[in-house]
């Protein structure tokens, strides 16, 4: 993915951010990219409900594949500049804005990377490149809150 990143994007990148959950994108694209441009920022991403990588306590959360609980094995501060530990409703509202707006049907962990990244934009500034990732669908969410509209009306009548 990170070849693949470099291949497309032909200028340097000023950020890449990612949702934690084995650490494997964000280490192996976090890798990719600081070897063609040093000064890149590497940013893990976990919710602030259960901020282990950010030195906190493990906490429960909604944000599937994420934030375990332990510091994933691969997860290195050799190659991650940064971590930033965001709130989880906001990587929900996230989420279903994608969808309404943009069409991007994903779940929470996606979210928290949109958010993420939207910061780091707003930091690096106009005519700064920011990466994230698309990484799950919205398919597992269908059966719980995240895309249930909760101003909808329930007529429980038989009427």
């Amino acid at each position: 993915m990170g070849k693949e990143i470099l291949d497309q994007i032909q200028k340097p990148i000023d950020a890449i951010c990612g949702a934690v959950g084995t650490a494997g994108m964000i280490m192996g694209v976090g890798a990719v990219i600081r070897a063609k441009w040093p000064s890149a920022k590497i940013v893990a991403l976990e919710p602030d409900s259960s901020p282990v990588l950010s030195g906190g306590a493990p906490g429960p959360h909604g944000i599937d594949g994420t934030a375990a609980g332990f510091i994933p094995p691969r997860f290195s501060r050799e190659v991650v500049t940064d971590v930033l530990a965001l709130p989880e409703q906001e990587a929900r509202t996230m989420a279903r804005r994608l969808a309404r707006e943009e069409g991007i049907f994903a779940g929470t962990s996606t979210g928290l990377n949109v958010v993420a990244a939207l910061q780091l934009a707003e930091e690096v500034g106009k005519g700064g490149i920011v990466v994230t990732a698309a990484c799950d669908s919205g398919f597992k969410y269908l059966d719980g809150a995240l895309y249930r509209d909760d101003t909808r009306q329930t007529n429980t009548s038989d009427t």
